[in-house]
């Protein structure tokens, strides 16, 4: 299942833009993990995101998820700043396996430049990646 209106990273994070940010007028990004990732991961078991105000350049590790099998890295598919994070996911890490592009969203970003949103991957171009083409 690859959503067709996301963007994707090589590292399997999605993104979504979800509006800009009144203040700045910034593209603001909703951002997780694929279900490729999350099903390769197995079972989540805890997810570890920055707080708010936090800002991250393309690519910083920017957390971890804990699954019974191993401890992966969140890498940051675009720079920008943390405005929101899903706070549900501390109490209920499961999210992430049942529902990776809806309620298992991790972090929404205040994009640094709203270009990069062009390096990343369509969903056919993230089809390829993972071998579905």
């Amino acid at each position: 299942m690859i959503p067709q209106d996301l963007l994707y990273s090589s590292d399997h994070e999605w993104v979504r833009t979800v509006g800009s940010d009144g203040d700045t007028g910034e593209t603001v990004v909703r951002i997780g993990i694929t279900d490729y990732a999350q099903n390769s991961l197995g079972d989540i078991v805890f997810v570890q995101m920055p707080e708010a105000g936090t800002a991250f350049a393309t690519g910083d590790s920017i957390g971890e998820v804990e699954s019974t099998k191993s401890v992966s890295d969140i890498f940051a598919p675009v720079a920008g700043t943390v405005l929101l994070r899903n706070d549900a996911l501390d109490s209920n890490p499961e999210l992430v396996n049942s529902d990776p592009y809806g309620d298992g969203w991790m972090l929404e970003l205040r994009l640094t430049d709203g270009g990069e949103l062009s390096d990343l991957l369509d969903a056919s171009g993230y089809a390829e990646t993972i071998g579905e083409s």
